[in-house]
């Protein structure tokens, strides 16, 4: 069993670790053993080498058997992750794990696609639907696998008493994944509006692009309320307060960059991307390689969706990060006052489609639920008493919704007029990345957007008919550039619509603030011979532009107990180091002065709608306080930072000790990997955490570290698989992929990532068969069985 003791040693035991990790040279790699399994579901023989960074390479004869290896694969390294994950979204928690899962049983089910399934499936092009096919097959092939060995099985099918659940393809297209998305901002501007204050809303989130906000015509905002989100307020899994959640709020994040030839020190093109995503629990990405005739693609890919997301072929390279388009709108229903299963709608009362389900529940009877769909979407609240429901629209569960099959196809195309193909069936909305071995670079915007007959989707509108959806629209509608003059262009989820898209067809008014994209854009734009090197940097770049701000707003001078931190802030070069004094002190005032600003600026009555304050908002009040500080709003603001100085200074002493000199921003601001049920004792006994790892960075530096919630600093999520791709020297391309690609602790696979990545040392992305061969360190050949 891997001793993981060594990783519950503070950062700098890790760095020291990483120190000695950072390359395997050939002669380094033991003989590769080999074995022979015979399984299920394959047409031919396919080998999988695993290189000596827990890369599987999957050689086939087939495409569909490529894909199969890849099913195989991600079940062998995580099955209980999959496993979990299909459970919870199938709505079968309740008959492993008993009745108190059975709200999030029927809350999941809501959430399944009930249109034609067959019509669905034509959509998918019959190689796709292949690969998908044979990529469920290989997942089952492993199941088939550990149960006629259990000792193979992860250990919390054994703790827990369970068995994986086998997998269809129906459960791909069914399965569409519930989300809150923004509906619970669309009720918080209805209750701002309800206390005549919509315009306060621009303090948690600006609008980008600007905007004029317009209380629906027929919305009783005095109505609406938490109580109108229904299901989707269900919260964390009974296991404890750290499992998921049934309906998952997703997190917009991540860099990407492209970089063309004209610009690099090869004269071939970059392409880096890190997507932003939670740490803390099972890793999110899984890094394969498939080979076939036709197929050649390594990268890193969401555990239990078939197919790459991010990495290369052997044509191009390929990165995405999330863009912003509104695909849910939170509709509310009137109910017959006699009749509460019809509901107002195109001056008629229509009939509720009504689905009554039995959901199994372990040792006792099945629960009974109820399921209502109106012409708009599932049915999130039901309150007859009020004659009033909601609903949730979302693309999700439109025809063509699903994303199951996107990759597949992504993973298939050859060049650029491939991929338009490709992204019909991409529904998420994305800025697509793209360099081409004949140094083509482009980015599109792909995704689906729902075209409303009336309103913005910024509130909750009435489901009377009039603001309904007519219609989508996919990437042909959305903004592209193929081989921009500029030679780089990069994303970070900021506003990149251009300045003259159309205002009838901006997508979302939810773009994030540009922190990140400044700063990457700031460094592309002074490399004129950029490399590999120093896109690593950038991803690793801590530079803080709130922080630069706040330091150029800083008073010349201040009281006797605000002037150590004013002295500490002045000589501080704004980079959010894990070793730095001054960025955990600069930590502690910009939350302290986050509370103080909203204190002062927000009545009373909006206080418990107005929790947070954007940092382009806290940063314009501290530049140019106006008159929501008082009378005085200049003196105020002085005030306030002189008392935010000197509270942070003696919080930074009673957090992090009397002497400043030994402050250190990684001593808060710490990881900690823990499996998502081990508030199980068993579960945390056969899985202690990985503790104790210090970092740098935080929500708006490159290096995207950002806060959990709750008061203290942990990390919450970032970026846990980075990539660097040399576009057609692709066995210089770089990655990570934290914490390992195996969710066994009894595996070396399991955590050999952490030290690197705490480390910043990037790992090769081994791609070539001779290279591949030399740094093999394992061999597995799947045989058909006969």
């Amino acid at each position: 069993m891997l001793d993981r003791r060594s990783f519950l040693l503070g950062s700098v035991a890790i760095l020291a670790l990483a120190s000695g990790r950072r390359g395997c040279a050939a002669s380094d790699v033991p003989p590769a053993t080999a074995r022979t399994i015979d399984v299920r579901g394959l047409a031919a023989p396919i080998e999988i080498v695993d290189d000596a960074y827990g890369v599987p390479h999957i050689r086939a004869a087939s495409i569909p058997d490529a894909f199969f290896g890849q099913g195989y694969v991600v079940a062998r390294d995580r099955l209980f992750q999959i496993d979990f994950s299909q459970r919870r979204e199938l709505g079968r928690m309740a008959e492993a794990f008993g009745p108190q899962f059975a709200d999030y049983d029927a809350a999941s089910r809501l959430f399944h696609y009930r249109g034609d399934i067959d019509a669905e499936l034509k959509r998918i092009p019959a190689q796709v639907l292949a690969s998908a096919n044979a990529y469920i097959a290989g997942i089952n092939a492993r199941i088939d696998e550990v149960a006629a060995d259990p000792t193979l099985l992860p250990l919390e099918y054994r703790i827990l008493g369970i068995a994986p659940l086998r997998w269809t393809l129906r459960d791909l297209v069914i399965t569409r994944g519930a989300s809150i998305g923004n509906a619970d901002d669309e009720v918080r501007r209805a209750q701002l509006a309800a206390i005549g204050l919509l315009e306060l809303d621009a303090i948690v989130a600006p609008l980008r692009p600007a905007h004029r906000m317009v209380v629906p015509d027929g919305l009783n905002v005095a109505a609406v309320g938490e109580d109108d989100l229904g299901v989707l307020q269900l919260g964390r899994l009974p296991f404890g307060p750290d499992t998921p959640t049934a309906v998952e709020r997703s997190n917009a994040g991540s860099n990407a960059w492209t970089v063309a030839p004209a610009r690099t020190a090869t004269g071939r093109p970059i392409l880096a991307n890190d997507p932003h995503l939670g740490i803390g629990g099972f890793g999110p990405r899984h890094v394969a390689h498939l080979t076939a005739p036709g197929l050649d693609v390594i990268g890193g890919g969401a555990p239990g969706l078939p197919g790459i997301m991010q990495g290369h072929t052997d044509r191009f390279a390929f990165g995405r990060t999330n863009f912003h388009i509104d695909q849910q709108d939170l509709f509310v229903l009137e109910l017959h006052p006699n009749d509460p299963e019809r509901y107002r709608h195109d001056g008629a009362w229509k009939r509720f489609e009504r689905i009554d389900v039995a959901i199994p529940v372990k040792d006792a009877a099945p629960a009974a639920t109820t399921q209502r769909y109106s012409v708009q979407g599932p049915v999130i609240a039901y309150d007859p008493a009020r004659h009033r429901a909601t609903v949730l629209a979302s693309i999700a569960m439109q025809p063509g919704g699903g994303g199951a099959f996107a990759m597949i196809a992504i993973n298939l195309a050859h060049d650029w007029a491939g991929l338009q193909e490709a992204f019909r069936l991409h529904p998420s909305p994305t800025n697509f990345h793209y360099a081409d071995i004949d140094g083509n670079t482009g980015w599109q915007v792909i995704g689906f957007a729902p075209v409303r007959r009336e309103g913005d989707g910024l509130l909750p509108v009435p489901g009377d008919g009039r603001y309904d959806w007519t219609g989508m629209r996919d990437h042909r509608a959305m903004p592209s550039a193929f081989n921009p003059a500029r030679g780089w262009f990069a994303s970070a989820n900021q506003n990149n619509l251009p300045a003259d898209w159309p205002a009838d067809r901006v997508p979302a008014y939810s773009f994030r603030d540009p922190y990140r994209y400044d700063r990457i854009a700031d460094v592309l734009s002074g490399q004129p011979r950029h490399t590999l090197a120093d896109s690593v940097a950038l991803q690793h770049d801590t530079l803080s532009t709130p922080a630069r701000q706040l330091i150029a707003l800083l008073p010349a001078s201040v009281d006797e107990a605000a002037a150590p931190a004013l002295a500490m802030l002045r000589g501080w070069n704004a980079r959010i180091d894990g070793g730095s004094a001054a960025a955990a002190l600069f930590e502690i005032l910009w939350r302290d002065l986050g509370a103080r600003m909203l204190a002062a600026i927000v009545p009373a009555r909006a206080k418990p709608l107005i929790t947070e304050i954007a940092p382009s908002v806290l940063l314009d009040l501290l530049a140019r306080p106006d008159a929501r500080l008082g009378r005085s709003p200049a003196a105020a603001r002085d005030a306030m930072v002189e008392a935010a100085l000197a509270t942070a200074w003696a919080s930074a002493k009673a957090q992090l000790g009397p002497d400043p000199a030994a402050w250190r921003w990684e001593r808060l601001h710490q990881m900690t990997i823990q499996h998502p049920l081990s508030r199980i004792p068993a579960i945390a006994a056969a899985f202690p955490p990985i503790a104790g790892l210090g970092t740098g960075g935080d929500s708006y530096t490159v290096m995207a570290r950002w806060l959990g919630n709750g008061p203290g600093w942990r990390v919450g999520g970032g970026a846990s698989y980075l990539q660097v791709i040399d576009v057609g020297a692709w066995d210089n391309s770089l990655m990570l992929n934290l914490p390992g690609q195996s969710n066994d602790p009894r595996s070396p696979r399991y955590s050999d990532q952490v030290a690197p990545w705490v480390a910043g040392t990037m790992q090769p992305m081994l791609f070539g068969r001779a290279a591949v061969d030399a740094h093999a360190a394992a061999r597995v050949t799947l045989r058909p069985r006969r």
